[in-house]
């Protein structure tokens, strides 16, 4: 038998109201100067002005809110700039999974030398991460990525869009404070999109072909919370526990792809690169017709899925997924989103060379690639 690596170290404040505990925490450390990493649209709002003030005394942060739209290369340069412009000691992470995505690669290279390009772990000549890096919490404000837990980074390249991923156990944050209160206030379309990431998550990594018996018990429980949590957290955005299940169904999807994902992902990640479409609603369009084509392949987990969800049997997990996409108001297709069908042989081309893929349940060609597309449209 293999010898097999697991790790799951991040150590995680769950819970509302967790977001106050951050002053603290950072003082007891000795952190006087964090920079606080956020995207345009959450540096208006009253929430982080409220984080901000509630750090308290002895806490001098500043705010880079340079994050717009999926996060890129030239985003994680200027915070980079920032963070030492700051004199910065710490890095705060705080909004959805492209700024904490963006926050842990301003960590990166707010102490390193070079572009954050030349860290991708596929770059022909790859740096070496070798100063330690500042210490960095993090903060989601919405339940989709789990970036807050992740080991990895994606951003564009801003020359060619393609998304590039920086990979290592170092970016890990010391600490995350996952506070659902942070959440209350995303719009049932976000909240839609973002949850169906968290949910693809979940299943993809389950029906990777890579071993990992503690992510696939990781992601089985997550794809059940996400089931019975994702309509009330649309449909009742006031509902606590409904984003507090959310919110911890997002940080298990993450945990649990730590052992891989799947052609879904590949498919999402070329949308976004051609199409600018958002993760989570690139990866709800594009669940259905990849799942219909594994699942002749693994027969024995769709049922498993089928049973967390409430499903009849195997066969029905996808017609359910679709009618959860209904209720929570995915569009139809990818033509409602703009999307055309002469983009498909270059959303075919980046999906090829995408890695996800490798660990599908079945083998992708490009013709498989293809039809996926199609069926979407």
């Amino acid at each position: 038998m293999a010898i097999q690596r697991f790790s799951f170290p991040t150590a995680i404040h769950f819970g509302a109201g967790s977001r106050r505990m951050v002053g603290d925490h950072l003082r007891e450390r000795g952190i006087e100067r964090p920079l606080i990493v956020t995207d345009a649209g959450l540096a208006r709002l009253p929430m982080l002005a409220e984080f901000r003030t509630g750090l308290g005394t002895g806490i001098a942060p500043s705010v880079f809110s340079g994050v717009t739209g999926n996060p890129t290369a030239a985003q994680v340069m200027d915070g980079a700039q920032a963070f030492r412009a700051h004199g910065a000691d710490a890095v705060i992470g705080f909004g959805g999974g492209a700024a904490l995505d963006v926050a842990k690669v301003v960590a990166l290279m707010g102490v390193h030398p070079g572009h954050v390009i030349e860290y991708v772990w596929d770059h022909p000549q790859v740096r070496p991460i070798i100063n330690p890096l500042p210490y960095l919490a993090a903060l989601p404000t919405t339940s989709g990525t789990g970036s807050e837990v992740g080991r990895s980074s994606v951003v564009s390249d801003d020359a060619t869009h393609v998304k590039r991923i920086v990979f290592s156990p170092k970016l890990l944050a010391q600490a995350v404070f996952a506070d659902p209160e942070l959440t209350l206030a995303l719009p049932p379309a976000v909240t839609a999109a973002t949850g169906m990431d968290a949910l693809t998550h979940n299943v993809e990594s389950y029906l990777s072909l890579a071993y990992h018996p503690l992510c696939d018990g990781i992601a089985l429980e997550g794809t059940r919370i996400a089931a019975r949590a994702l309509a009330r957290a649309v449909h009742e955005p006031s509902d606590l526990d409904a984003r507090g299940d959310m919110m911890m169904a997002s940080i298990m999807g993450a945990i649990a792809f730590q052992k891989d994902l799947g052609a879904v992902h590949s498919c999402a990640h070329a949308l976004s690169a051609v199409c600018d479409l958002h993760h989570g609603l690139a990866n709800a369009l594009m669940i259905e017709p990849v799942l219909r084509f594994n699942l002749e392949a693994v027969p024995e987990k769709f049922a498993e899925l089928a049973h967390v969800v409430g499903a009849a049997s195997a066969g029905e997990f996808v017609p359910w997924l679709a009618a959860l996409k209904a209720r929570i108001g995915i569009p139809g297709s990818l033509a409602a989103v703009g999307v055309r069908r002469e983009q498909i042989p270059q959303l075919v081309a980046i999906a090829e060379q995408d890695i996800c893929h490798q660990t599908n349940p079945r083998p992708c060609t490009g013709a498989d690639f293809a039809r996926f597309f199609e069926r979407a449209l």
